[in-house]
């Protein structure tokens, strides 16, 4: 765990835009309050980051489609050997499934690492996980 408080962390965002490709880019957000911050509250702010900051325009159209959010990594924590989520949990006890509930609750800290992709395209590169490149 780092020193940083919950109150004020910063934490990257994996957009996943393709699985199979392995397509993704890092959104890096600071000062974040992750004790009030819900998984909702966070979905929206990287969808309203993705549409307004220059850098995204691949991203753009496929944004609203952004719909599920899984841990990936802490600081200083182990990494899983898939390059863009974390697939090491047979059960899905990394996946954020309510919306409703702070990041906090979800065991997120300072330099935590979250993908975001759309459930649809995790759920078919979980069937057939084959990378093409």
């Amino acid at each position: 765990m780092t020193d940083k408080p919950l109150s004020d962390a910063t934490l990257t965002i994996r957009v996943i835009k393709s699985f199979p490709y392995r397509t993704y880019k890092n959104l890096v957000l600071h000062n974040l309050d992750l004790t009030t911050l819900t998984v909702a509250g966070l979905r929206e702010r990287v969808k309203h980051e993705i549409v307004d900051k220059p850098g995204w325009k691949p991203y753009k159209a496929f944004a609203p489609e952004l719909d599920a959010m899984k841990f990936y990594t802490k600081a200083h924590g182990t990494k899983t050997m898939n390059l863009i989520i974390n697939m090491e949990d047979k059960d899905e006890r990394y996946m954020f499934t309510d919306d409703g509930k702070t990041l906090a609750d979800y065991g997120c800290e300072h330099e935590t690492e979250v993908s975001m992709f759309k459930l649809a395209d995790y759920e078919a590169f979980k069937a057939n996980p084959v990378e093409k490149w």
